[in-house]
């Protein structure tokens, strides 16, 4: 309680503290409801713990389910792809057939849109239509590869070129949908280069 208060009013902390203790010591009178809440609490702290063990073996199933995915080495072998990744890419794009990396793109609310209204035309936008659940997934897993040099490279030429943080990375993650693409479809790992776009 001291270092708590201290932290807050570094020259009476202390002395709040000792101050609080005294007052719980010379309390005596009984709020309505107290027992009650040492009967609660545990069982409440009880079920919290069974629901983090029932999360942590439904995520060692879901892992043993991912590994043993014939894609599994095909998608781990993209820098910032870890199971979770692999999984959401597993669950939103396989048994969905994409004609070219663009509509992959587009389904994955990644490919730019142009906004028209009559004859006027007022450029390329990000797209708020898509699957979120796969891009965020992409999103999330461009912003890891930042440490990877080869999409380093390509973030810090969108950047150059005056895109925004989030522009560039939603640009990266447009360019490893289109990787991801060409990986898919010709069940190739990744060899450290970004193919250029179908």
């Amino acid at each position: 309680m001291d270092t708590f208060l201290t932290k807050f009013a570094p020259r009476a902390g202390k002395r709040w503290a000792e101050e609080i203790f005294t007052a719980l010591g010379e309390q005596t009178v009984v709020v309505v409801g107290t027992n009650a809440a040492a009967t609660v609490l545990p069982q409440l702290a009880k079920m919290l713990l069974g629901l983090r063990t029932a999360r942590t073996e439904i995520h060692a199933q879901v892992e043993a389910l991912v590994e043993a995915h014939p894609l599994h080495p095909v998608l781990t072998s993209i820098p910032a792809v870890g199971i979770r990744t692999e999984a959401r890419i597993l669950t939103e794009v396989v048994g969905k057939d994409f004609a070219t990396a663009g509509h992959l793109a587009s389904y994955a609310g990644l490919a730019p849109v142009t906004w028209r209204s009559g004859t006027s035309i007022r450029g390329d936008h990000p797209s708020h239509k898509g699957n979120k659940v796969l891009k965020r997934a992409l999103f999330l897993s461009a912003f890891a590869a930042l440490k990877d040099p080869v999409s380093r490279a390509y973030y810090d030429r969108k950047r150059a070129e005056g895109k925004r943080h989030n522009q560039a990375l939603i640009a990266l993650a447009r360019r490893r949908t289109d990787m991801l693409f060409a990986m898919l479809r010709d069940m190739t790992l990744y060899e450290g280069k970004v193919p250029k776009a179908a």
